[in-house]
Protein backbone atom coordinates (compact mmCIF):
# COMPACT_ATOMS: atom_id res chain seq x y z
CA UNK A 1 0.00 0.00 0.00
CA UNK A 2 1.12 3.36 -0.73
CA UNK A 3 1.45 6.35 1.15
CA UNK A 4 -0.97 9.13 1.43
CA UNK A 5 -0.10 12.88 1.83
CA UNK A 6 -2.65 12.49 5.05
CA UNK A 7 -2.77 10.45 7.65
CA UNK A 8 -6.76 9.87 8.86
CA UNK A 9 -7.76 7.46 11.91
CA UNK A 10 -7.39 4.15 10.93
CA UNK A 11 -10.45 2.96 12.72
CA UNK A 12 -12.82 5.25 12.11
CA UNK A 13 -12.05 5.91 7.67
CA UNK A 14 -11.22 4.38 4.52
CA UNK A 15 -9.02 4.73 1.80
CA UNK A 16 -8.51 4.23 -2.04
CA UNK A 17 -6.00 5.35 -4.64
CA UNK A 18 -5.05 4.88 -7.98
CA UNK A 19 -1.69 5.18 -9.49
CA UNK A 20 -0.91 6.70 -13.68
CA UNK A 21 -4.80 6.61 -14.57
CA UNK A 22 -4.96 7.47 -17.55
CA UNK A 23 -7.49 10.77 -17.51
CA UNK A 24 -7.04 14.55 -17.80
CA UNK A 25 -5.18 16.03 -14.59
CA UNK A 26 -6.73 19.26 -14.95
CA UNK A 27 -10.37 18.08 -14.83
CA UNK A 28 -9.85 14.99 -12.55
CA UNK A 29 -8.21 17.94 -10.06
CA UNK A 30 -11.32 20.09 -10.32
CA UNK A 31 -13.80 17.14 -10.20
CA UNK A 32 -12.43 16.36 -6.95
CA UNK A 33 -12.28 19.72 -5.57
CA UNK A 34 -16.39 19.37 -6.15
CA UNK A 35 -17.11 16.29 -4.07
CA UNK A 36 -15.18 17.30 -1.73
CA UNK A 37 -16.72 17.03 2.12
CA UNK A 38 -19.31 15.41 0.73
CA UNK A 39 -21.43 12.72 2.18
CA UNK A 40 -20.40 9.47 0.02
CA UNK A 41 -24.06 9.00 -1.10
CA UNK A 42 -24.38 12.50 -2.14
CA UNK A 43 -20.64 12.44 -3.68
CA UNK A 44 -21.74 9.34 -5.78
CA UNK A 45 -25.40 11.09 -6.68
CA UNK A 46 -23.52 14.18 -7.74
CA UNK A 47 -20.77 12.21 -10.27
CA UNK A 48 -24.29 10.09 -11.78
CA UNK A 49 -25.78 13.59 -12.57
CA UNK A 50 -22.76 14.78 -14.10
CA UNK A 51 -22.67 11.70 -16.12
CA UNK A 52 -26.36 12.62 -17.20
CA UNK A 53 -25.29 16.45 -17.81
CA UNK A 54 -27.77 17.15 -15.13
CA UNK A 55 -25.16 19.18 -13.19
CA UNK A 56 -21.71 20.14 -13.68
CA UNK A 57 -17.97 20.62 -12.38
CA UNK A 58 -17.51 24.21 -11.72
CA UNK A 59 -14.03 24.61 -12.89
CA UNK A 60 -12.75 27.34 -10.14
CA UNK A 61 -8.63 26.72 -10.97
CA UNK A 62 -8.29 25.50 -14.15
CA UNK A 63 -10.62 27.39 -16.27
CA UNK A 64 -8.97 28.98 -19.08
CA UNK A 65 -10.71 29.20 -21.81
CA UNK A 66 -13.92 27.03 -19.90
CA UNK A 67 -17.02 28.05 -21.49
CA UNK A 68 -19.94 29.77 -19.25
CA UNK A 69 -23.41 27.32 -17.92
CA UNK A 70 -26.20 28.45 -15.64
CA UNK A 71 -25.85 24.55 -14.20
CA UNK A 72 -22.35 26.09 -12.68
CA UNK A 73 -23.51 28.64 -11.13
CA UNK A 74 -25.95 26.82 -9.68
CA UNK A 75 -23.07 24.68 -8.28
CA UNK A 76 -21.89 28.10 -6.38
CA UNK A 77 -19.58 29.31 -9.48
CA UNK A 78 -19.72 33.11 -9.60
CA UNK A 79 -18.54 33.21 -12.87
CA UNK A 80 -20.11 30.31 -14.07
CA UNK A 81 -17.76 28.45 -15.81
CA UNK A 82 -17.98 24.50 -15.85
CA UNK A 83 -17.81 20.94 -17.93
CA UNK A 84 -19.09 17.77 -17.67
CA UNK A 85 -16.10 15.39 -17.52
CA UNK A 86 -17.06 12.12 -18.13
CA UNK A 87 -13.81 9.74 -17.84
CA UNK A 88 -13.07 11.86 -15.01
CA UNK A 89 -16.47 11.25 -12.97
CA UNK A 90 -15.71 7.70 -13.93
CA UNK A 91 -12.72 7.07 -12.77
CA UNK A 92 -13.23 8.92 -9.30
CA UNK A 93 -16.68 6.78 -8.97
CA UNK A 94 -14.91 3.66 -9.24
CA UNK A 95 -12.72 4.86 -6.08
CA UNK A 96 -15.24 5.97 -4.43
CA UNK A 97 -16.88 2.40 -4.58
CA UNK A 98 -13.47 0.48 -3.46
CA UNK A 99 -13.05 3.30 -0.79
CA UNK A 100 -17.07 2.10 0.32
CA UNK A 101 -16.28 -1.57 0.01
CA UNK A 102 -12.84 -1.41 2.21
CA UNK A 103 -15.35 0.76 5.00
CA UNK A 104 -17.64 -2.67 4.61
CA UNK A 105 -14.71 -4.75 5.08
CA UNK A 106 -13.93 -2.86 8.26
CA UNK A 107 -16.92 -2.67 9.92
CA UNK A 108 -17.36 1.35 8.88
CA UNK A 109 -21.34 2.91 8.76
CA UNK A 110 -21.69 3.34 4.94
CA UNK A 111 -24.56 5.54 5.29
CA UNK A 112 -22.51 8.03 7.76
CA UNK A 113 -19.16 8.79 5.58
CA UNK A 114 -17.72 11.58 4.34
CA UNK A 115 -15.91 12.05 1.82
CA UNK A 116 -12.70 13.95 3.76
CA UNK A 117 -9.66 13.91 1.28
CA UNK A 118 -9.38 14.17 -2.24
CA UNK A 119 -5.67 14.63 -3.62
CA UNK A 120 -5.07 14.57 -7.11
CA UNK A 121 -1.43 14.67 -7.86
CA UNK A 122 0.10 15.05 -11.89
CA UNK A 123 1.81 11.91 -12.33
CA UNK A 124 4.57 11.34 -15.82
CA UNK A 125 3.57 12.56 -18.93
CA UNK A 126 3.13 10.10 -21.89
CA UNK A 127 5.47 10.63 -24.94
CA UNK A 128 3.69 10.31 -28.20
CA UNK A 129 4.92 12.12 -31.13
CA UNK A 130 2.42 14.05 -34.26
CA UNK A 131 3.29 14.34 -37.75
CA UNK A 132 3.02 17.86 -39.36
CA UNK A 133 3.49 19.88 -42.73
CA UNK A 134 6.94 20.11 -43.71
CA UNK A 135 8.36 17.04 -42.34
CA UNK A 136 8.25 18.30 -38.81
CA UNK A 137 7.48 16.33 -35.76
CA UNK A 138 5.60 17.88 -32.57
CA UNK A 139 4.74 15.98 -29.10
CA UNK A 140 1.87 14.67 -28.37
CA UNK A 141 1.46 14.32 -24.67
CA UNK A 142 -0.88 12.75 -21.84
CA UNK A 143 -1.42 14.09 -18.73
CA UNK A 144 -2.17 11.49 -16.43
CA UNK A 145 -2.67 11.68 -12.53
CA UNK A 146 -2.41 9.84 -9.14
CA UNK A 147 -5.69 9.95 -7.34
CA UNK A 148 -6.13 9.28 -3.72
CA UNK A 149 -9.19 9.82 -1.78
CA UNK A 150 -10.27 9.25 2.16
CA UNK A 151 -13.55 8.92 3.77
CA UNK A 152 -14.44 9.20 7.41
CA UNK A 153 -17.22 8.25 9.42
CA UNK A 154 -18.71 11.37 10.58
CA UNK A 155 -19.22 11.54 14.42
CA UNK A 156 -22.14 12.63 16.57
CA UNK A 157 -22.05 16.34 16.84
CA UNK A 158 -21.22 17.09 20.51
CA UNK A 159 -22.56 20.52 22.09
CA UNK A 160 -20.04 22.59 23.77
CA UNK A 161 -20.07 23.36 27.35
CA UNK A 162 -20.73 26.91 28.09
CA UNK A 163 -20.14 28.41 31.38
CA UNK A 164 -23.31 30.50 31.22
CA UNK A 165 -22.11 34.12 30.94
CA UNK A 166 -22.90 35.94 27.93
CA UNK A 167 -19.75 36.16 25.14
CA UNK A 168 -17.88 39.40 25.08
CA UNK A 169 -18.28 40.96 22.09
CA UNK A 170 -15.71 43.63 20.17
CA UNK A 171 -16.46 47.29 19.93
CA UNK A 172 -16.64 47.10 16.29
CA UNK A 173 -19.41 43.39 16.73
CA UNK A 174 -21.28 45.41 19.19
CA UNK A 175 -21.82 48.07 17.15
CA UNK A 176 -23.06 45.72 14.62
CA UNK A 177 -25.23 44.39 16.58
CA UNK A 178 -26.82 47.61 17.80
CA UNK A 179 -27.09 49.11 14.03
CA UNK A 180 -28.53 46.00 13.42
CA UNK A 181 -31.32 46.37 16.18
CA UNK A 182 -30.80 42.38 17.65
CA UNK A 183 -29.03 44.06 21.13
CA UNK A 184 -30.17 46.79 23.24
CA UNK A 185 -27.21 49.57 24.70
CA UNK A 186 -26.66 47.66 28.17
CA UNK A 187 -25.77 43.86 27.23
Amino acid sequence: MGRYSKEADASKSAKACGSDLRVHFKNTSETAAAIRGKTLAKAKAYLEAVIDHKRCVPFLHFNGGVGRTAQAKNEGNKIGQGRWPKKSCEFILGLLNNAESNAEVKGLDVDSLVVTHVQVNQAQRGRRRTYRAHGRINAYMSSPCHIELIVTEKGEAVQAEGDGRPRKLSKVQLARKLRSGTASKSS
